[in-house]
C-alpha cells in the first residue's frame, strides 16, 4: 500500500512541476502531461532533459551580439536607417509603429548601404556561396544545422580545404543534432587542413546540460567580412532536389554585401563564443568596405538566450500590420495562439492573407500538425496552398508591398522559442519584387486547399491531426 502512495506522489510531483515550469505556455504543459500520462516515468525523464528553458534564460552564456562585438566607435562609417523617412520605399510610410518595432528587435541597425541578391533554390545558393568562398582573402566562416558528406557537402570540403592551405581562416560551426550524420572522416579531413570546425551543442553534452531541446537552425556564411549569406539552405544534395522523396527542393536563400554584413559577422562571433574564444582582428572581422548599394537590410536573431523573441514578434507586428496583403511560405507551419490570432484578424478584416505549406512533407506528424491549424484559419479567409513540384521548404514572406523577410525560421513555435534563428528584412522595392514572382510561380506549383472538401475529411485524418495537434508545441 505504502509504495503505491508513494507512485502516486511522484506522479503528482511530476504533474505540479510540468505545470509550474510551463504556466507561460499551456500548450506545451498539455503535450508534456499527455507524454507524461502515456509513459508516466520516461515521459519526465524527457522533459527533465528535454523540456527545460534554458533555466529562465539564465544559465546558458547570454550576449547581446551587436554591441559586444561590434563597437561603433571601432568601425568605418556605416549607414544606419533612424527613421521611417530615411526608407527608399514609401509604401513603409504608412507603417511608422512597424517601423520602430522593427528598429528594436535586437540591437544591430537598419542598414542602408547594401545590396541584396535573392537567390532561389539550391543550385543558385550554392554556386555564390562557393564563388565567394573560392575568392576569399582572410577568412571563411560557416555556420550550418545540417552539412552532410555527400556530393555538394565534398565540394564545400574541397574549397574550403584549398582556401585554408592559401593561409585563410576557416572557422566552421554544424549543429550538434542537425549534422549528427556527418563523419568523423570527413571532419578530421578539414581540420587536418587548418580549418577549424566545432559542434555547438554536442548530443552527449547538450543532453547532460539539459540543452539538447534548443539547436542551432542559423545557416550563415561570411566572406571576409564583407560577403554574406542567410536562408533556408543547408549543406546537402537534397537542397538540390536529389531527395528521391522529396524530389524538387523549393528554397529561397539572400546575399548580402555591405553593412548588413556586420550583423551577420557579428552573430557568428555569437555564436562561435560558445565553443571556442572568439577571434579579436576587429579591422579584419569589420573591414572597411566600398558602399556599391544602397537597398536598405535589418538582420533579426532570435533564441533562448535572447531576452525577446525577436523572430515571432517580427511575424506578429508584420501580420497585424497588414494593410493589403501578406503571403507567407513555410514547411512547418505549427503557429502559437497569438500568431493565429493575428492570422484570423488580418483575413477576416480583408486582407488578402496567403500561405504556402508542402504537399509533400519530410515528417508525416509535423504535416499532421499543420494540417489542424488549417480549418480554423480558413473559416476566418486565410487562403492555404499545398505545393505540389516538391518540397516547399522556402521561409520567406512579403507584407503589402513595404517589406519581406528571409531566414531561418519556420513558421513554428520550436523556430520561435527553442531556435536559435536568423531572419533578414528587406525594405527596397526591387527585393520584393523578386520575392513577389517566386511567390506568384510557387502558387502556379500549388493546389489551394478547397475548404469544402477539406471539412470532410476522414475520421482517421482528424483524428491524427487531433494527436498531432496536441503534441505540436514541441515539433
Amino acid at each position: 500500500m505504502i509504495w503505491i502512495v508513494v507512485i502516486l506522489l511522484v506522479y503528482l510531483f511530476q504533474i505540479v512541476t510540468i505545470v509550474l515550469s510551463e504556466y507561460k505556455h499551456p500548450s506545451k504543459a498539455l503535450a508534456w502531461l499527455l507524454i507524461l500520462f502515456c509513459f508516466p516515468l520516461i515521459g519526465f525523464v524527457m522533459y527533465y532533459f528535454l523540456a527545460q528553458e534554458y533555466t529562465a534564460r539564465r544559465r546558458v552564456r547570454k550576449h547581446e551580439t551587436w554591441g559586444e562585438y561590434v563597437n561603433r566607435s571601432e568601425l568605418p562609417e556605416i549607414s544606419v536607417i533612424h527613421h521611417v523617412q530615411e526608407l527608399n520605399n514609401p509604401e513603409m510610410l504608412q507603417h511608422e509603429r512597424l517601423f520602430s518595432l522593427i528598429s528594436s528587435l535586437s540591437a544591430s541597425p537598419i542598414t542602408g548601404c547594401n545590396t541584396a541578391e535573392v537567390l532561389t533554390n539550391g543550385q543558385a545558393a550554392f554556386e555564390s556561396m562557393l564563388a565567394a568562398i573560392r575568392g576569399a582573402k582572410r577568412h571563411i566562416h560557416m555556420e550550418f544545422y545540417i552539412i552532410r558528406d555527400d556530393a555538394i557537402g565534398t565540394k564545400f570540403q574541397e574549397a574550403l580545404i584549398a582556401k585554408a592551405k592559401e593561409g585563410v581562416k576557416v572557422r566552421i560551426i554544424a549543429d550538434g543534432v542537425g549534422s549528427i550524420e556527418l563523419r568523423r572522416k570527413y571532419v578530421r579531413k578539414l581540420q587536418q587542413a587548418g580549418v577549424e570546425f566545432h559542434w555547438f551543442l554536442p548530443v552527449w553534452v547538450s543532453f547532460f546540460r539539459r540543452r539538447l531541446n534548443y539547436r542551432n537552425h542559423r545557416k550563415i556564411v561570411v566572406i571576409d567580412g564583407e560577403i554574406g549569406f542567410v536562408g533556408g539552405i543547408n549543406i546537402g544534395d537534397d537542397y538540390l532536389g536529389l531527395n528521391h522523396k522529396l524530389g524538387f527542393w523549393r528554397d529561397t536563400h539572400l546575399c548580402v554585401e555591405g553593412d548588413g554584413v556586420y550583423a551577420l559577422q557579428a552573430v557568428f562571433l555569437h555564436d562561435w563564443s560558445f565553443v571556442k574564444e572568439p577571434p579579436s582582428d576587429r579591422k579584419d572581422l569589420f573591414p572597411e568596405h566600398v558602399c556599391q548599394g544602397r537597398e536598405q537590410v535589418k538582420m533579426i536573431s532570435s533564441g533562448p538566450d535572447a531576452s525577446w523573441d525577436a523572430i515571432q514578434e517580427l511575424f506578429f507586428g508584420a501580420v497585424s500590420s497588414a494593410r493589403e496583403r501578406i503571403w507567407i511560405i513555410t514547411p512547418y507551419f505549427i503557429p502559437d495562439s497569438s500568431i493565429r490570432l493575428a492570422l484570423k484578424t488580418a483575413a477576416v478584416s480583408g486582407i488578402d492573407v496567403r500561405i504556402i505549406i508542402p504537399g509533400k512533407s519530410d515528417s508525416r506528424i509535423v504535416d499532421w500538425g499543420s494540417l489542424s491549424y488549417v480549418e480554423e484559419l480558413m473559416q476566418s479567409g486565410v487562403r492555404f496552398y499545398q505545393y505540389q513540384k516538391g518540397f516547399a521548404h522556402a521561409k520567406a514572406f512579403i507584407m503589402d508591398r513595404a517589406l519581406a523577410s528571409v531566414g531561418t525560421a519556420n513558421l513554428d513555435m520550436r523556430s520561435f522559442f527553442s531556435n536559435f534563428e536568423l531572419n533578414a528584412v528587406l525594405f527596397d522595392k526591387q527585393a520584393i519584387d523578386r520575392l513577389e514572382q517566386d511567390f506568384y510561380r510557387d502558387f502556379d506549383d500549388s493546389v489551394e486547399i478547397d475548404y469544402s472538401k477539406f471539412v470532410h475529411r476522414s475520421r482517421g485524418q482528424r483524428a491524427a491531426e487531433a494527436l498531432a495537434r496536441l503534441l505540436s508545441p514541441l515539433l
